[in-house]
């Protein structure tokens, strides 16, 4: 039976993270963060209204009994930026869990390794549970591990591009040498088939917001989602077949009347 993700000792049932920008209204987000059955969602910590409350804010939508908070340092482009963001974050009372974002290319959203990990560092340090989003790349995800890590986070294809797994063997090579925290695809993740693709590699879990938030319909989207994580999930703890190059009779042929 599916045991649930587990980050730093704390258990989620479901393996699907959400994030919650790019909707067209709160409203919408909130029933796509219900029909998508994830617990946690993430929360961009400077494109939110966290001080003015007299202002409608989307922290107004979401239920914290029901939703852990996941803040993220997204649009920040160096080390400074993003420690200041977490401790901004962990000042109002959002978490002391960070999903860490330093980017290092405007155009492709692609993580400044350098930065990452000196911002991962400080981060765990001061008592952050870090969940740093990073590139497919085994020798940064070590590293990264080493600096005190939750868990790792490395994109499927660019933030945004819905494009899915694009370089499979280097998620392959990750999941096969990175055992000590969870592997979390993050970015790039199009439509459900992709994230089954990723589960059934054995990643513990996904976080997506563009593929549910931007589809023609979101809330078919984000149930379509949900199912696709449980699905591959089960898939990789069955264990498929092995693939075979010619027929294999589904009924042997023992015991025929002839």
């Amino acid at each position: 039976m599916n045991t649930g993700l587990t980050i730093a000792g704390r258990t989620f049932r479901s393996r699907l993270i959400v994030g919650t920008g790019k909707y067209k209204s709160f409203q919408q987000m909130a029933r796509c963060l219900e029909l998508s059955g994830a617990e946690m969602v993430t929360v961009a910590v400077r494109r939110v209204n966290l001080t003015d409350k007299s202002r409608e804010s989307l922290l107004d939508y979401i239920d914290p009994s029901k939703y852990f908070i996941l803040p993220n340092t997204a649009g920040c482009y160096t080390a400074e930026e993003a420690v200041r963001t977490a401790r901004l974050a962990r000042e109002v009372g959002l978490s002391n869990w960070i999903k860490l974002e330093v980017i290092g290319d405007e155009k492709t959203l692609f993580p400044d390794v350098e930065g990452l990990l000196e911002a991962t560092r400080i981060l765990v340090r001061e008592g952050f549970v870090v969940l740093p989003y990073t590139n497919d790349d085994v020798v940064t995800a070590k590293k990264l591990v080493a600096a005190g890590a939750a868990a790792v986070m490395p994109l499927a294809a660019p933030i945004g591009s819905g494009l899915g797994i694009q370089n499979e063997s280097n998620l392959r090579i990750l999941r096969e040498m990175i055992t000590e925290v969870p592997l979390i695809v993050d970015a790039g993740v199009g439509t459900a088939s992709d994230a089954v693709v990723a589960m059934e590699l054995g990643y513990d879990g996904i976080l997506m917001n563009t593929a549910i938030a931007e589809a023609q319909d979101p809330e078919k989207m984000a149930l379509a989602m949900r199912h696709a994580v449980e699905a591959g999930r089960l898939a990789y703890e069955a264990g498929r077949i092995p693939k075979k190059l010619y027929a294999s009779a589904s009924s042997p042929l023992e015991g025929v009347v002839r």
